[in-house]
């Protein structure tokens, strides 16, 4: 009897501690993001600190919550793994919705319209996105310039000769300026950046190769989060806060 009164006392205690550590977990005073730290003005280093336009918004996110931001910055290709490791709460990287990414993440509303744009050196006989047919273009991995040129699904109507990619878009760009390289694909606000800092080098170019729609992400299934990063973005957008916070780091990208 006293052997099955000990086991009994186990089995409790057990049974007692699960509840206790599910609900430590959903109590944790953290909520936590991944992004790649390298997509300028979304999310970039400065001063020691991570900083950006997706940060700015995903501070606002857990004020809603109730708790302090927590960023992790891994590479981007990345940052779903880290959603289906429960390494991350959700994804703010400037990540574009597309039906690929739907299979795996569920994407809140969108919060920004951005476009794909080409870097060339100045002398460059690339003039518009035409010309990139045949030509070797660096891309950051996992984007949606890397989709493009890869042109998995057959469906871009650009067919360049050669993509490389890279981890960082700062290292296509330093390969393009070297020589190794045709001509970069990236996000505008990062392309404008890297412009304005080496101008008697590269340029932009007008043409544009796609357009497309930002979002957060979370982990297939994971509603209840989704429903407040909506109610932060429809807030956001409602007040024109979204639109100062866009402003104040277009702002900075202009002045450097």
């Amino acid at each position: 009897m006293k052997k099955g009164k000990a086991i009994l006392a186990v089995l409790l205690t057990i049974a007692a501690a699960v509840p206790l550590a599910a609900c430590a977990k959903s109590n944790s005073g953290t909520v936590t993001i991944s992004t790649n730290a390298e997509f300028e003005p979304f999310e970039y280093k400065s001063k020691n600190q991570i900083v950006g336009i997706d940060i700015d918004i995903s501070n606002k996110i857990a004020d809603k919550l109730g708790k302090t931001l927590q960023v992790r910055d891994v590479p981007f290709k990345t940052l779903t793994n880290e959603l289906d490791a429960g390494k991350c709460d959700f994804v703010a990287a400037g990540m574009t919705v597309n039906e690929d990414r739907k299979k795996n993440v569920d994407f809140s509303d969108t919060y920004f319209d951005a476009t794909q744009s080409i870097i060339v050196l100045k002398d460059s006989a690339i003039k518009a996105r035409a010309d990139l047919n045949g030509k070797k273009v660096g891309v950051q991995q996992g984007t949606t310039g890397d989709d493009f040129c890869t042109n998995k699904d057959g469906k871009s109507d650009i067919h360049v000769g050669e993509v490389k990619r890279y981890d960082k878009a700062v290292d296509a760009i330093s390969d393009l300026m070297t020589g190794r390289l045709d001509a970069v694909i990236i996000d505008d606000f990062p392309a404008q950046k890297f412009v304005s800092k080496n101008p008697d080098k590269i340029k932009k170019l007008d043409d544009a190769l796609t357009v497309e729609h930002y979002a957060l992400a979370v982990k297939k299934g994971n509603t209840e989060l989704l429903k407040t990063i909506n109610e932060v973005i429809g807030e956001l957008k409602s007040s024109g806060e979204l639109d100062k916070i866009i402003d104040k780091y277009k702002t900075a990208l202009e002045g450097d």
